[in-house]
């Protein structure tokens, strides 16, 4: 029987002594790069920008008796839809899973009966918002209410009302723009208050610096009388003193 020699290999062992020695010069190097993006890294990062707050909530509107109802019918038709996925439909549509894994099936069916009914409840409940239904359906509430009440209060002998379909084109214009226009008639109103109380301001400042424009060309017309008043009294010796200084400055230039 042969004897397995136990001589290591040289080859092998300066194979992996030189494989040791790159991985741990690898290694340093790894943990020497490491080292230096830590320290080139700044002590204190520049902290990220808070997220602007989200906007707030559209305010909850009551709703009428009219979009009560459409909620309530919207509700009883779903109910009646997803009723319609009951057991024994859904069986008969997977025989052979019902037979063999009914629980898993029933787990599944009520699974998607609910998630089915979540869904369609929140695309109705966004539907709703984004058209604004609760509060045009309160706004035709209030409409009526104010025919209704109308019509119960108009004396017998007033004329009838003529039918929407029987007025002419200009007066439904009318009807349709008179809510805009109202809104845009009081912001108009309020500008022109605005401007009124400003224009009164500046009236009563230059009324006030006219009067004192005015208290100033009565000082300057005083002292022009006065001026001339002076050149009055000094005509007669005006003469005199004319020929004095002359003399008077001939003997300078004499001397």
């Amino acid at each position: 029987m042969e004897t397995a020699s136990t001589t290591p290999n040289p080859t092998i062992t300066t194979t992996c002594s030189s494989s040791n020695q790159n991985n741990n010069n690898h290694h340093h190097d790894a943990e020497t790069t490491t080292a230096a993006a830590a320290a080139a890294a700044p002590e204190n990062p520049q902290e990220p920008h808070p997220e602007p707050p989200p906007p707030p909530p559209p305010p909850h509107i009551l709703p009428g008796p009219r979009a009560a109802r459409l909620q309530e019918l919207y509700a009883q038709s779903l109910r009646r839809t997803l009723a319609k996925l009951k057991w024994e439909n859904f069986a008969a549509c997977y025989p052979t899973v019902a037979s063999r894994a009914e629980p898993v099936l029933r787990q599944v069916q009520a699974q998607m009966v609910e998630k089915l009914g979540e869904k369609c409840e929140k695309e109705f409940e966004s539907i709703l918002v984004a058209r604004q239904v609760v509060s045009k359906l309160n706004d035709l509430e209030a409409l009526i209410s104010e025919a209704t009440h109308r019509r119960i209060t108009a004396p017998p002998d007033a004329p009838k009302p003529t039918p929407p379909h029987l007025l002419p084109a200009r007066e439904i214009l009318s009807a349709h723009l008179a809510p805009s226009l109202a809104s845009h008639q009081s912001l108009l109103n309020a500008r022109l208050q605005t401007a009124q109380s400003h224009n009164a301001i500046l009236y009563d400042r230059i009324r006030a610096q006219r009067a004192d424009i005015e208290s100033l060309l009565g000082l300057l017309e005083g002292t022009v009388g006065d001026v001339r008043s002076a050149n009055e009294a000094l005509e007669p010796v005006v003469g005199v003193l004319a020929r004095e200084a002359m003399d008077a400055e001939r003997a300078v230039l004499e001397e």
